[in-house]
């Protein structure tokens, strides 16, 4: 028997501007649900968010919550008041949690709370919002696009933080991996209703597409004009699905060209190229070093960069991402080493500086300095032709650009900057408030682009669609060549981790203290069974990382669950199942390195 809701909206309805935004929307949230809450921007997800928090009011609808139900929202945009410090921010206000649970948690994700509030920046007001809405205790966590601005490392944990987390949560975000990690069913919030499936993010899409076919066969029995509509979607969906699953198969091939080129070590064949492949370099690093104050950033990082590469930038903040990308197209000089550019190389910087297009311009006068028609790369399309291309309404030409959203503001910076001639093009964090859907757009303008990309994300599923080779800094100086996406460094970096574990554990009972150390405590001699897990753990947690690393890939496949429900179920469980196996096995050899070390 389920378990009663601890919140339920029954006929929930709220009018805004001239309109319902929704109305006669049902929801009901259960004890432990994990809710992805999808929808296209202007929707109403955020609204949505902040009515199950009560704090707004809804124009027609009832609201119930179990007594002593604790809800707390993580907005996308928090207002940041109560003092000077983000501590301050943190503990200040009604229901604020107690100060060391918030710096508790603050350790856990790397924010100096002692930070004044007005000159931190996003990804520390973000953390430090985080903290304070975890150390509250929820019964039910609202999430609004909670990895915005977070660095992997704070992705990664606030995961893990929510798979032990007891009470429910509602997330939004464009974070792919994110919700399919996390979620269990899905709220699609779509035209003003609301629909519910007991299936996580990973199933969604599938879910979509059978909505949409079933409406379109519905419609038949309709006028012309809706028969028209409904074509639209059900071609508009399947096909940009269908030209996806294309270029992505075109991707993986690209991959395994540049893992032969690489070879195993990485960059170990860059001087073996071929003519033909000199021809075709854009972007030349060899043997390149960089540091500031004393600390080795790049430490002797070559790479060959060929025409029509896709290369991903990964890593914590403060790794180094942007001083390579500074010193691969030259903003800034090596300590050590060169970095050769091609003559001809032309390029486009997009950094989601929005606040550099004017808010009193129009559409129009961002895309096309106010005249009706724009150069596309050469080819010349009518101003809200252009707009169509990038979901764009083109009745919105004449709109300024601070009425428009940020996402909006972001999609309309993508087109301007897209339409312009180049032959390499830099993206710096470039899903960022955008949708899904736009997400898939800019997939599809990558794959299609006759450049060079060089891309700086944190969103693992945008870089898995995308780019041909990943550059991972761990924050050594040391940067990992990878030919794939975020997915395959990860694997590689988590096997090479278990490998040099392995190693130091064999080394550890004979290691002789130094002379001068403190007696050590007397080491316990090992069980059979004990000293067996004690040799083989570090290997099987190397397999089972590099089996979720496999069957995350799989999961990729955007037909599959349509396909194969099944193997999709099946997929989904094992993951689950090898994640729970390898915690357990960390925590195993953890306890037994600790008896052999005394």
């Amino acid at each position: 028997m389920a378990a009663a809701p601890i919140l339920s909206w029954e006929g929930l309805g709220l009018i805004q501007g001239n309109g319902w935004l929704f109305r006669d929307l049902d929801i009901h949230i259960g004890p432990r649900d994990r809710l992805a809450l999808i929808g296209r921007n202007g929707v109403g997800k955020s609204t949505l968010l902040r009515l199950i928090a009560n704090q707004i009011e809804a124009d027609r609808g009832k609201r119930s919550v179990q007594p002593g139900t604790r809800i707390v929202i993580l907005e996308q945009d928090p207002f940041y008041i109560g003092g000077e410090t983000l501590l301050d921010f943190a503990t200040t206000g009604p229901d604020a949690p107690e100060r060391h649970a918030v710096e508790a948690i603050a350790d856990q994700i790397g924010i100096d709370l002692s930070r004044p509030t007005n000159s931190a920046s996003g990804g520390e007001r973000r953390r430090a919002a985080i903290a304070r809405a975890l150390a509250s205790e929820p019964d039910l966590l609202l999430l609004d696009e909670p990895t915005n601005h977070l660095d992997l490392a704070a992705i990664d944990w606030l995961e893990s933080w929510l798979q032990r987390y007891t009470g429910a949560f509602v997330a939004i975000s464009h974070d792919r991996t994110f919700l399919t990690r996390l979620t269990k069913a899905t709220l699609w919030l779509d035209r003003g209703s609301l629909r519910r499936k007991d299936v996580g993010f990973g199933g969604y899409e599938a879910w979509m597409e059978s909505v949409y076919a079933e409406e379109a066969r519905a419609a038949e029995k309709l006028d012309a004009k809706l028969k028209l509509e409904a074509h639209w979607l059900e071609r508009g969906v399947t096909a940009r699905r269908k030209r996806n699953q294309g270029r992505l198969e075109k991707l993986y091939e690209m991959r395994a060209t540049r893992a032969a080129m690489l070879g195993p070590a990485g960059p170990a064949k860059l001087q073996l190229g071929s003519d033909d492949v000199r021809s075709k370099s854009v972007i030349v690093a060899d043997k390149v070093s960089k540091s500031f104050g004393g600390r080795h950033i790049i430490r002797d990082f070559s790479l060959r960069i060929q025409r029509g590469d896709r290369i991903g930038l990964v890593g914590a903040n403060g790794a180094g991402k942007t001083t390579l990308l500074k010193l691969l197209t030259g903003e800034i000089a090596p300590d050590s080493g060169t970095v050769t550019l091609a003559k001809s190389l032309d390029g486009v910087i997009i950094d989601q500086q929005r606040s550099l297009m004017a808010p009193e311009k129009t559409v129009r006068d961002v895309l096309a300095a106010g005249g009706d028609w724009i150069d596309v790369r050469g080819v010349r399309k009518h101003v809200q032709g252009y707009l169509k291309d990038f979901l764009f309404d083109p009745s919105l030409v004449d709109t300024k650009v601070g009425i428009l959203s940020g996402g909006e503001r972001s999609r309309l910076l993508l087109a301007r900057e897209f339409a312009r001639l180049s032959n390499l093009l830099v993206l710096d964090e470039p899903t960022n408030d955008l949708d899904l859907e736009t997400l898939d757009l800019l997939q599809e303008v990558i794959a299609d682009y006759d450049g060079t990309v060089l891309i700086v994300s944190h969103d693992r599923d945008f870089l898995d669609r995308t780019v041909t080779v990943t550059l991972g800094l761990d924050g050594s100086g040391t940067v990992d060549i990878v030919a794939g996406g975020y997915a395959d460094w990860e694997a590689r970096r988590k096997a090479r981790d278990a490998a040099r574990a392995k190693p130091a554990l064999a080394r550890a009972p004979s290691a002789p203290a130094p002379a001068a150390a403190p007696p050590l405590a007397k080491k316990v001699k090992l069980s059979f069974k004990d000293q067996r897990d004690y040799d083989l753990l570090p290997g099987r947690i190397e397999e089972l990382s590099a089996q979720i690393a496999r069957d995350e890939e799989a999961l990729h496949d955007p037909d599959l669950y349509s396909r194969d429900p099944a193997r999709f179920a099946s997929l989904t469980q094992a993951i689950e199942t090898a994640r729970k196996e390898v915690e357990a096995a960390e925590e195993r050899w953890l306890s037994l390195a600790e008896l052999v070390d005394g």
